[in-house]
């Protein structure tokens, strides 16, 4: 066993990511009993955070509460051990919610648990990639578009529990849905409405009392105590519990509320499909549920690398993206075969951690430890609690994500182009899906970025005279190119060039304002060069950088007496196409096309 070990850890440097980044370089620097101490609390006020959101949050997802448990012992346990950020907290997440809730009304817990495996995998593949540092290219009015969308979702989710309403089915997407509960109004209960607003307005006002106790622990403890003292004090009341909504079976016999046992191992495609048969495995199911799966790994790496970046700038440090995404996929990979399902990074109960005093990933191995306590413990406590204290908890999640007045702020002082950017997400994850919005953002936003590319790129002819090195010898041109010469931009750069006068004897084609060259430019240029030459004149190419030389000469454009000649600086070609000129004999005619008067 240890010669496996050490096998292993040798294998470790060769390896292009490793796991447990933050978790090695915490104990490298020293990790002191009041650095454990400081962790253990802080993971115990998020565990108490996080015990009643992963069960809202299940059961907003469609599945039983203890799977949202589940999932925060074991996803929240691996990816904190092996991730790359210091004071991550992962678990269930109400992002999630838009991607798997339809997931599982299609295909059940079993579903939801085998895209989580997949979704997983594609995390551990991205990571090893590299790919970490390539989602920092996705906008911020993307990022704010869709979350802000999500949280519209999430929140519309809520109003049946919150008013107790009586809705046969709920449709899979927005209108429809909104539809529904307009229908079913007339079945609202007074009193899961009264338990909702009472609950609300705690989780609203007790932070602003004492912040030592987490709001979402004194709200819902009292509104559990409120909802068990109405009902068995008043005749004729029902409010609806996680004890009257759901059920599971313990030797063929029907319990209610949340099972007090640990998560055991189990094959995800033997759990409850949409049926509540076992969903089994087959490559149909993996075609259909694949889309589904790719999802949840781009919104899990976007969502968990923005939380680390998030805690890095609290704690001041930095994370390791890449072996993020690894901690991700593993803890997604795992979780799924003990019950849980999708888990990712959790702005809110990270930055809750670090305020409590966090300092590694000790503290939310805690509170993933805490949780697992909790079940083992109060599981039957824990069905008193009201669907409508839950759907409360989840309507101030709902309105924390949307993140209102900075989503007002970007649209009073933004760019107009970043301003559709952010409302055409906004809309389409409502309407549609946070992946047709994530997807026609980036599109639109690169679109828009290479059109204002192109706006401040292009190209400037000098026939005379030079702006900084005087006038030019007769019968040379300066052509200048500002900006980076790509399919965007290329033809506007390039248009004037095909427009020289062929009295020029030499053309001078300065591109030491161009970064970087694509094969459109390539393309744009060769054209020019090729008209150029047709006409006799000699071209230099003053100031070319690595990557757009690199382009030319890989594309056959070398140096060639009387053709092409490339020098450093805009000076040096100004002196070799004067030396150019006074070679040829001042008599020679100009070049002049067939067929051309003279």
């Amino acid at each position: 066993m240890r010669k496996r070990y050490n096998a292993m850890v040798e294998m470790l440097p060769r390896l292009r990511v490793k796991p447990a980044t933050a978790l090695r370089a915490t104990l490298a620097a020293g990790y002191s009993k009041s650095d454990l101490r400081a962790d253990v609390m802080a993971g115990l006020v998020v565990g108490v955070v996080a015990l009643p959101l992963s069960m809202a949050l299940a059961i907003a997802s469609g599945v039983p509460p203890q799977h949202g448990l589940y999932t925060a012992i074991i996803a929240g346990a691996l990816i904190a051990a092996l991730g790359g950020s210091r004071v991550q907290v992962s678990g269930p997440t109400a992002a999630f919610v838009v991607l798997l809730a339809p997931v599982a009304a299609r295909y059940g817990v079993g579903g939801l648990c085998v895209a989580s495996v997949i979704a997983g995998v594609m995390l551990v593949a991205m990571g090893a990639a590299g790919f970490g540092s390539l989602l920092q290219f996705v906008p911020h009015p993307v990022t704010t578009g869709f979350t802000a969308g999500i949280a519209v979702v999430i929140g519309t989710l809520q109003v049946k529990d919150f008013l107790g309403l009586t809705v046969e089915h709920m449709p899979e997407h927005f209108i429809e849905r909104v539809v529904a509960l307009g229908h079913a109004a007339h079945t609202a209960r007074l009193a899961d409405l009264l338990i909702g607003a009472f609950t609300l307005a705690v989780l609203i006002v007790w932070p602003r009392i004492d912040k030592r106790l987490p709001a979402p622990l004194v709200a819902l403890t009292l509104g559990a105590l409120a909802a068990f003292a109405a009902t068995h004090l008043i005749d004729g009341i029902t409010i609806d519990t996680i004890a009257s909504r759901f059920t599971y079976v313990v030797d063929g016999v029907t319990k209610h509320g949340v099972p007090q046992a640990p998560p055991l191992p189990v094959l995800p495609w033997l759990l409850p499909g949409a049926d509540g048969a076992p969903l089994g495995l087959s490559l149909q199911l993996l075609r259909d549920i694949l889309p589904s799966a790719f999802a949840i790994a781009m919104l899990g790496a976007i969502e968990s690398l923005l939380s680390a970046t998030v805690a890095d700038g609290m704690i001041g440090a930095k994370h390791d993206s890449n072996a993020e995404l690894l901690g991700q996929g593993i803890g997604n990979i795992v979780a799924p075969f003990f019950g849980g399902f999708a888990a990712t990074g959790a702005i809110a109960r990270t930055a809750t951690s670090v305020r409590s005093g966090a300092r590694s990933p000790i503290a939310a191995m805690t509170h993933a430890l805490f949780v697992l306590a909790a079940v083992l413990v109060i599981a039957p406590l824990v069905g008193y609690l009201p669907m409508a204290s839950l759907a409360a908890l989840l309507l101030i999640v709902a309105w924390n994500m949307s993140e209102v007045r900075h989503f007002g702020h970007i649209l009073r002082v933004a760019p107009r182009a970043d301003v559709v950017v952010l409302l055409a997400c906004f809309v389409l994850t409502v309407v549609f899906d946070m992946v047709i919005s994530v997807t026609a953002g980036v599109m639109l936003a690169a679109l828009l970025f290479m059109r204002r590319m192109a706006d401040i790129s292009g190209g400037r002819l000098e026939e005379s005279h030079s702006p900084t090195h005087g006038p030019l010898p007769k019968g040379v041109l300066h052509y200048s190119i500002d900006g980076p010469l790509f399919f965007g931009a290329a033809q506007k750069a390039m248009g004037a060039l095909h427009d020289v006068a062929r009295t020029a004897r030499v053309v001078i084609i300065e591109v030491a304002d161009v970064p970087a060259m694509d094969a459109t430019g390539l393309v744009a240029l060769e054209s020019a060069l090729a008209k150029l030459w047709k006409d006799k004149a000699k071209v230099i190419i003053a100031g070319a950088q690595a990557q757009p030389r690199a382009v030319l000469e890989r594309a056959g454009l070398v140096p060639e007496a009387g053709k092409l000649k490339y020098t450093a600086t805009l000076g040096e070609a100004i002196e070799a196409a004067r030396a150019a000129v006074a070679a040829v004999p001042q008599s020679q005619p100009p070049h002049v096309e067939p067929n051309q008067p003279v």
